[in-house]
């Protein structure tokens, strides 16, 4: 039997904000706002529909929201469906199918600037570099790793992830990686105008620019203090993720799984972003119970 207000926010999307203050939604699915919830409902509907005609089935909109509480907390599906008032199958269920139908939008939300987007970025990552020698400069590349997954992120000055990789195991080497990826095979083939910022563990290419691994002179040591410094955005990147989607820094599920949440959490990453939605780092679940479990999936940064 659900809860009375998780019944009450599927059933009345409309009237949610006037019933429930917007740090209250913040806090349990990290969109404090009914519209873009419903937003994201709409989107994945096409891919769900299917699973809401069955006889007792979730609603869209139920899935959606089971799917946004379980990436907002740092907990097992049977906390959630403790706190929701369904059982622990279902949560698994239901997160499964909102990760696949969101997973299956990355492309349309995770893309490289174009045309004017290009000037825009290189603009925003000089007041980060601050040195005129990254003018140029297009995004920030760099590995995250988890224990038996790594991640590569191309990431914006205002945060916005503009290309991933997600599905390779963890002792796989960043360089290799990339040189795997479409990323490298579209770049190598039609530079951009621009360049991709890297650290050592990537190749120095036409279009991806890596620091001097010894600076012996002045402007190859301002070089690598302004390349330093620009790499921040894809730290701060990478941590806002985590604080967004608690989820991710404690995942338990088998390898595929997390790649799907893993990619559901990145595009619901750029729709927050693109919509403004405020990253509240002083609201946080902690009502909520964390069971221990062995070796549980952790983030890394691989610098």
């Amino acid at each position: 039997l659900l809860s009375p207000w998780f019944h009450l926010i599927c059933t009345d999307m409309a009237g949610i904000v006037h019933r429930y203050h917007r740090f209250e939604l913040y806090a349990r699915f990290r969109f404090g706002n009914a519209d873009d919830i419903k937003y994201i409902a709409d989107l994945v509907r096409p891919k769900l529909q299917w699973r809401t005609q069955r006889s007792h089935s979730l609603s869209v909109e139920e899935h959606v929201l089971i799917g946004l509480r379980f990436y907002a907390s740092r907990t097992f599906y049977q906390v959630v469906g403790d706190n929701i008032g369904v059982d622990k199958s279902t949560v698994s269920d239901v997160v499964k199918a909102v990760s696949i139908a969101l997973a299956s939008l990355v492309n349309q939300f995770v893309s490289l600037p174009k045309d004017v987007q290009i000037a825009q970025t290189q603009t925003s990552f000089f007041f980060w570099g601050t040195c005129p020698i990254l003018l140029g400069l297009l995004t920030a590349l760099m590995c995250i790793s988890k224990r038996s997954i790594s991640i590569q992120l191309v990431g914006d000055a205002e945060l916005i992830i503009t290309n991933c990789v997600v599905k390779w195991p963890g002792s796989v080497h960043d360089a290799r990686i990339l040189r795997e990826s479409a990323l490298y095979r579209e770049l190598q083939t039609n530079q951009p105008d621009g360049i991709i910022l890297g650290d050592s563990a990537y190749p120095l290419l036409p279009w991806l620019m890596t620091p001097f691994l010894a600076a012996t002179t002045p402007a190859q040591a301002c070089f690598n203090t302004a390349h330093c410094k620009t790499r921040c955005a894809i730290e701060r990147l990478n941590g806002v993720l985590k604080r967004r989607f608690a989820c991710l820094n404690y995942l338990r599920v088998e390898p595929q799984g997390a790649c799907n949440i893993i990619l559901a959490c990145i595009v619901l990453h750029n729709i927050a972003t693109r919509h403004n939605v405020p990253l509240c780092d002083d609201v946080y679940d902690a009502h909520e119970p964390v069971e221990e479990q062995d070796q549980p999936h952790s983030v890394r940064m691989r610098n």
